[in-house]
Formats: C-alpha cells, sequence, structure tokens
C-alpha cells in the first residue's frame, strides 16, 4: 500500500509505502476510493491539536471492503462503506453506556489516533463504519463523513431554530444549508470579509441572506452555528441571536475567544460546544442526505497533492469540500 505520511506538525505530508496491512479481529481493510480533506486535517498538521506521530490523515474515507478479519459477518468483500471521525469507542465507560459515545474516556480516531485515508488501504473497526446511499458516488460522498456528520450533530444542537446562521460557509455550511432549507427554515450565510465568491455560493445554494461575519443579520436569528475556527465570532454571534437563542462551535479547534459583556449572554442565550459524533448520528444524517437530495460541492484531487489541498483551505480557496483520490501504484 501507498500513502502520506504526517511526521511531525509543518512539515509537508510524504508519500510512504507500507506492507499491505491485515484486519485484526472486528477489522476490516478498505482499498480507499476517495478520502475528504477537512479543517481537522489541517488542525493537525497545523499543531492546533495533538495525536500520534507519524500518522496517515484523513477521515471522510470511502472505500471498499477489500479483507475481513475475524468475526465479520455483517459486512462483504467489495461492499462500499464509509469511515467517519469516531473509530472507535470503548463501549463500556460511563459516556458510551449511555448513549453519548462521542466521549468516551477511550476513543480513537481515523487519521488522528489511528491511520486514514490518505492512502490506498486502511484498516477500520467495521463497527465503526457506515453504509452509504447510492445516489453519492465516491468523491461526493466522502464530503458526508465529517463536514456533514459533525455538521449535523451540531445543527441538532442549535435546536428548532427557524432563523438560522451559519458562520464560515465551506464544506460543513453548504451541505447543512441544504438541510436546513429543505426543511422549511431560513438561512443566512456569514462569510470572511471581501469573501465575494462564497456569499454568491451560499446564494446559488438557496440562502436567504449572505454577508460578511461582521455585518448584523436582516433579522434577529434563532441559533447560530460557528464552522469557522475563529474565537470573535461567538460574541459576534452572540449579539445575533434572539432571547433564549443558542451559539454553537462546531469546530475541534478555535481561537480563544475574547471577553464579552454579560449583557451580550444574558436572556438565557447559550453556547455551546460539538464534541465528536456518535453512529446514531451517522445513520440519521445519511439517511437524511439522501431523502433531502443534498448535493455536495466537491473538487477530486490526485492523493500526492494532499499538501497543495491543506494549503489551500488554509487560504480560503475552495468552494464545497476538496477529496483526495488515490492513484494507482
Amino acid at each position: 500500500m501507498h500513502a502520506m505520511q504526517m511526521d511531525a506538525p509543518g512539515v509537508p505530508l510524504h508519500r510512504v509505502e507500507r506492507p499491505l496491512p491485515a484486519p485484526g479481529p472486528g477489522e476490516i481493510r478498505l482499498t480507499v476510493r476517495a478520502c475528504g480533506v477537512c479543517r481537522t486535517d489541517l488542525h493537525e498538521y497545523d499543531g492546533d491539536i495533538h495525536g500520534l506521530l507519524p500518522i496517515i490523515p484523513g477521515h471522510e474515507v470511502v472505500g471498499l471492503v477489500d479483507a475481513l478479519g475475524e468475526g465479520i459477518t455483517d459486512l462483504a468483500v467489495g461492499q462500499r462503506v464509509g469511515v467517519p471521525w469516531l473509530g472507535h469507542a470503548c463501549g463500556t465507560c460511563r459516556y458510551c453506556r449511555s448513549g453519548r459515545e462521542n466521549l468516551c474516556d477511550a476513543p480513537l480516531f481515523t487519521g488522528f489516533t489511528r491511520d486514514g485515508g490518505y492512502a490506498s488501504h486502511m484498516i477500520a473497526d467495521a463497527r465503526f463504519c457506515f453504509a452509504l446511499p447510492d445516489g453519492f458516488d465516491d468523491v461526493h460522498a466522502a464530503p458526508l463523513l465529517c463536514a456533514g456528520l459533525i455538521g449535523y450533530r451540531s445543527y441538532r444542537l442549535a435546536g428548532d431554530a427557524p432563523v438560522l446562521g451559519l458562520y464560515g460557509f465551506g464544506a460543513a455550511a453548504h451541505i447543512l444549508a441544504q438541510v436546513a432549507i429543505w426543511q422549511g427554515r431560513k438561512v443566512f450565510a456569514f462569510t470572511r470579509e471581501g469573501d465575494q465568491a462564497a456569499q454568491d455560493f451560499a446564494r446559488e445554494i438557496g440562502c436567504a441572506w449572505a454577508g460578511p461575519s461582521s455585518a448584523a443579520p436582516p433579522e434577529p436569528l434563532d441559533a447560530a452555528i460557528i464552522f469557522a475556527a475563529v474565537g470573535e465570532l461567538v460574541p459576534i454571534a452572540l449579539r445575533a441571536v434572539r432571547k433564549g437563542g443558542r451559539v454553537v462551535c462546531a469546530g475541534i479547534h478555535m481561537s480563544d475567544i475574547p471577553a464579552f459583556a454579560y449583557a451580550d449572554l444574558w436572556e438565557e442565550r447559550q453556547i455551546l460546544s460539538v464534541a465528536n459524533l456518535t453512529r446514531a448520528d451517522g445513520i440519521e444524517f445519511l439517511a437524511l442526505a439522501a431523502q433531502a437530495g443534498i448535493r455536495t460541492h466537491a473538487e477530486a484531487l490526485p492523493l500526492d497533492q494532499a499538501n497543495v489541498a491543506l494549503d489551500r483551505l488554509r487560504r480560503g480557496a475552495v468552494e464545497g469540500a476538496m477529496v483526495l483520490i488515490p492513484q494507482a501504484s
């Protein structure tokens, strides 16, 4: 097999070749067909978060099962599956026992604490793989597995919000905006200052308004989801939501939140964070994505351009999502 490996933060990923791994009990081996490039990968590369090193990144993985470990009876060789960020949970801690495996005390994360999908092949825990809707090809299915799944968990935590603001209009927001609009909600998109392309993209998808994050929305928000890793947006979003509104911080990392007046939080406004996902989130969202006819906007790049993709993501030079495609050896 071959892969793009990260040895240390800030050091460009490089190609490695390894013996083809054998799946252990409860595991499967996949031939990777596509792997999305997520902002979490960028946080990992930039040293904002710290996992296992060296590591093969990538946790929006679409692949075909090509080998089964001992005890696997519900998957078959040749079956297409998706592998998300949460790659394993212990099943025994207080969080797992209460249906909150996303907060597991002993988790493994795909592409962070176990090798991921920037590769031709990978090993995955069969219990944490998802069947994928037939209506999505490999490239367009990949962003559903984190941008979609973590976005959907954030969306659920935002509650019943007829008017929803999305701060940072990238891979996750462009998927969740479609879900919200399909469900009859009014969506306002907030982008970087002067990012006319992203604002036009949001309007094309059906957002009722799009403008810079510094602008006040046309009407108060019932809830806001912050996808951008910018702590300064939290007090801005708080001032944009109506009484009793929620601000959901969707990322695994965010810059420091500056001090703000208590008056911005008062009147029962809330700030929430989102951590990881549960398998129940994934099953529910993937069915909904198919039902709602979600269209992911994705650009495919060869796997060996992983560093190019990360740099473009940092610069905001992406419309929708980027997906890496492994080349033949």
